[in-house]
């Protein structure tokens, strides 16, 4: 299953002559990365507060760890869905779906679960706006890897990165560490909704690019092939299969973290909420920084290499020096901001991996980023799972082994994701429209480095 572009956003050799197409922004997706970072703000508003809050509320620690098992369940499965569902709908489609999905069920989530505190309403509620998430942010993605040029897609997809954790959980949680001790944290969760809202209007309503608007397969292609496909491909090349095993460990222990330490920061280490609520907006601001610098340097040294060296073995580094150098220094406040920079500058390491994986089978980026979204969806519940398996046993020091051990493999799982040789234009498998070739040089990063 090819998905054809449109041949005036996939020239390689057309220069970037907007000040946006220089800095990697695709001018016509402008809006979209705005809108973008506005709804993830929105959904990164109760990442750093919620599962406190919830304990708060008489929801045990096991409970709130299943809660979030479930939401990172059915964010994988969304996230799966964006891809084959992008390619019979057209992006745009797929990303109204997901915030139709997001702003229904958070109604349900606060207007029924929140003030019964029914861990029966809450699991449903909660669980079901897992689906909202993925299918608006991936859906976008999926319209980025589309329409831009190959030798900018690493800066392209940089973007992205730097708009979805510039909100989650960025500046998400920023927004929460003053509206929970102004407005309380409930109403904080009806001002995430308002937010999602108001970044997914931006989005919809004010990007134009046609592409988007569209489905993305052959018109022949039956659905029930679509999505087998986006499935199938996971073994049927292996190298995008083990790409989406780097991309579920890439954000599992970011997940994870999020469900145990907001307890561990404010009442093992003694920091204040609003103090963890801001060191977790330090962590993600490097972060969204590092998602635009390992752009531009996967797209010098290579995809390939950038993910394995600057993401698998920084992430591993990091994870143990934010564990035994928090402990070491208690509540030592600038030292545990400069621990959480620094693994939010390693996660970034993994940005490459959006170019690298459609770029693995040029004549499925669809399913490649159906793959992709499904390794990234995965994470989301793998992460909350292993805390809720390991913590009680191993603890916190426990959990950050495992989370490093994880790093570390799929650092050497890099090595193997080797893009095919180059195909020219008019050869089987090609999977852009008729044009000029793509130079022997620099045009792909991996190429020419690895």
């Amino acid at each position: 299953m090819a998905v054809v572009l449109d041949p005036s956003s996939s020239a390689e050799d057309a220069p970037a002559r907007h000040w946006l197409d220089r800095i990697g922004i695709p001018k016509p997706l402008a809006w979209g990365f705005l809108g973008l970072l506005v709804f993830m703000i929105g959904d990164g508003v109760e990442s750093g507060y919620l599962s406190p809050y919830l304990l708060q509320e008489g929801v045990s620690k096991e409970r709130v760890a299943l809660l979030f098992s479930v939401y990172g369940v059915t964010a994988s499965v969304a996230a799966w869905f964006s891809g084959a569902l992008s390619e019979l709908w057209g992006p745009r489609r797929v990303m109204l779906l997901g915030l139709g999905v997001w702003g229904v069920f958070q109604v349900a989530f606060l207007v029924l679960a929140v003030p019964t505190a029914d861990f029966a309403l809450l699991l449903v509620s909660y669980g079901l706006r897992g689906f909202g998430y993925p299918l608006f942010a991936y859906g976008f993605l999926i319209w980025v890897t589309a329409v831009t040029p190959q030798r900018r897609l690493g800066s392209a997809v940089g973007w992205f990165w730097f708009a979805f954790t510039g909100g989650l959980p960025t500046l998400g949680s920023l927004v929460a560490s003053v509206a929970v001790p102004g407005i309380g944290a409930y109403a904080t969760l009806w001002l995430a909704l308002g937010l999602v809202v108001a970044g997914g209007l931006i989005a919809l309503l004010l990007v134009r690019e046609p592409t988007g608007r569209k489905r993305l397969a052959p018109a022949g292609e039956r659905p029930l092939a679509t999505l087998v496909g986006s499935l199938a491909i996971i073994w049927r090349n292996p190298r995008i299969g083990t790409g989406a095993v780097v991309r579920a460990i890439n954000t599992a222990p970011q997940f994870g973290f999020l469900v145990f330490l907001p307890v561990f920061f404010t009442e093992t280490l003694g920091f204040t909420l609003s103090e963890w609520l801001q060191l977790l907006s330090a962590m993600f601001a490097t972060n969204i920084f590092f998602n635009l610098v390992f752009g531009v340097v996967g797209d010098r040294i290579g995809w390939q290499r950038t993910v394995a060296w600057c993401g698998g073995v920084g992430c591993a580094v990091t994870t143990l020096l934010l564990h035994y150098g928090t402990v070491a220094g208690g509540d030592d406040y600038a030292l545990a901001m400069v621990l959480v920079s620094l693994f939010g500058a390693t996660l970034a390491g993994y940005v490459p991996l959006s170019a690298l994986m459609p770029s693995l089978d040029p004549a499925h980026k669809g399913q490649a980023m159906s793959a992709l979204n499904l390794g990234a969806g995965a994470s989301t519940f793998i992460g909350p799972a292993l805390v809720g398996v390991f913590l009680g046993p191993l603890g916190v020091e426990g959990v950050m082994w495992i989370f490093a051990g994880l790093y570390l493999a799929s650092a050497v799982m890099a090595l193997f994701l080797k893009l095919p040789e180059p195909v020219a234009p008019g050869a089987a498998g090609y999977s852009s429209p008729a044009g000029p070739a793509p130079r022997a040089r620099n045009e792909s990063p991996e190429a020419s480095h690895e």
